[in-house]
């Protein structure tokens, strides 16, 4: 289990600088005006998002591997758990969000995208705690 484990947190690790980018880059998109720096940021979106997204669900298999081979209960765990459906979710957003960058549909700025970019950062800090601490 202990390699289930240690490619569990690597995917993790991959996943979540995939979504600490991402947003990054939309930032600079909705900043950008030139042509060429445009198609060039949509290029960088579409490529980190496609190569981000079979490691957010190798990251959950292994998740759901360790999972199900410990056992693991109680309440941090149902937290865990919301939280990594929040995130997902959050994956998803920042697809739909290329998509509307790649058809030049954007309608927010890039203060938007600031604070946008904060949101993986908060369910990290609450996922390590839950899961490191076992608060209830």
């Amino acid at each position: 289990m202990l390699w289930v484990k240690s490619f569990h947190i690597i995917f993790v690790v991959s996943w979540f600088a995939g979504l600490f980018y991402l947003p990054r880059i939309f930032v600079n998109h909705a900043m950008a005006v030139e042509p060429a720096e445009i198609a060039r940021l949509k290029l960088m979106e579409r490529k980190l998002y496609r190569f981000v997204t079979p490691i957010a669900w190798l990251a959950i298999g292994f998740g759901l591997w360790l999972w199900l081979g410990y056992g693991f209960g109680g309440g941090w765990m149902h937290a865990k758990l919301l939280l990594v459906l929040v995130l997902l979710a959050y994956h998803y957003y920042c697809g739909h969000l290329v998509k509307q960058f790649a058809a030049d549909r954007n309608t927010r700025s890039h203060v938007f995208y600031r604070w946008f970019n904060e949101m993986p950062v908060l369910l990290l800090t609450a996922i390590v705690i839950l899961v490191t601490v076992k608060p209830f």
